[in-house]
């Protein structure tokens, strides 16, 4: 992905300072002087983005058969992101590997695209407003989530299998959202910030996943941030001195567009 422009607009003015986080990510940080009713922020990217060259993906030849090992150096760099954050949910996603893949794919891919498959199809898409992400076995234990839930999810049981993950947010182009007419299938997630997961497979480097549509490697994500865990990755966040006056809502809108 390479960053053509940027524009940052904000209201009320505010003093904007940018740093990078320890994962390299951008961070813009605001700070205001003047009262407002509103707290408006408009990000604007142009940017293009790119697919893998060819339709297959091409892997290592240590890491194209299911198990393989990382290497030596790799483990040191990709330890945090090969250790599951919820030990507690261990065993219930241990267990639910076991009935939605009872077979293990004798491929890297195919492992977790069977994960992908299993996700989207045994679960339930829903858009959630409550903050935060549910946690795997919340997530099993309803029997559905939103893209952020089916991304940590899809990170947890594919760290279980072996496999380094990283949370990633940002955004979805749906063709069908883009369309005059409205297109004939519309993605899940589109119209809103999205999450997936990426995959780390030597030879092939960090791998696009996103279980909430099924797409691998799709030159439709438009990345913004990529971090260890969910909870690093907000969009937003800060306070703010109310003096008495509540907080009403938040809204969200995301529109992304194809140019020549």
């Amino acid at each position: 992905m390479r960053i053509l422009d940027s524009a940052l607009l904000i209201s009320p003015p505010a003093e904007v300072r940018w740093e990078f986080d320890l994962f390299g990510n951008s961070v813009a940080y605001a700070h205001f002087r003047e009262k407002a009713d509103e707290l408006v922020i408009q990000s604007d990217l142009l940017l293009r983005r790119y697919g893998f060259d060819e339709p297959v993906v091409k892997l290592a030849p240590r890491a194209v058969r299911y198990p393989f090992a990382y290497g030596e150096d790799e483990l040191i760099d990709l330890a945090p992101l090969l250790r599951l954050q919820c030990q507690e949910d261990r065993s219930a996603i241990a267990d639910w590997l076991r009935s939605v893949i009872p077979t293990i794919p004798d491929g890297s891919l195919e492992v977790l695209q069977a994960l992908s498959a299993a996700i989207h199809g045994s679960l339930i898409y829903r858009r959630r407003e409550e903050q935060g992400v549910q946690t795997p076995g919340q997530t099993l234990a309803t029997g559905s989530g939103t893209c952020r839930d089916f991304a940590f999810l899809f990170m947890e049981a594919a760290r279980e299998l072996g496999f380094a993950a990283r949370f990633v947010t940002g955004y979805l182009y749906d063709p069908a959202l883009a369309s005059i007419d409205g297109g004939d299938v519309s993605l899940s997630g589109g119209g809103a910030t999205h999450a997936w997961a990426n995959i780390f497979i030597p030879g092939a480097g960090w791998i696009d996943f996103d279980p909430t549509n099924r797409i691998i490697a799709g030159k439709n994500l438009v990345r913004v941030a990529t971090t260890r865990s969910p909870s690093q990755a907000l969009p937003i966040q800060g306070s703010y001195r109310h003096d008495g006056a509540p907080f009403l809502r938040m809204d969200v809108t995301v529109t992304v567009t194809e140019t020549d």
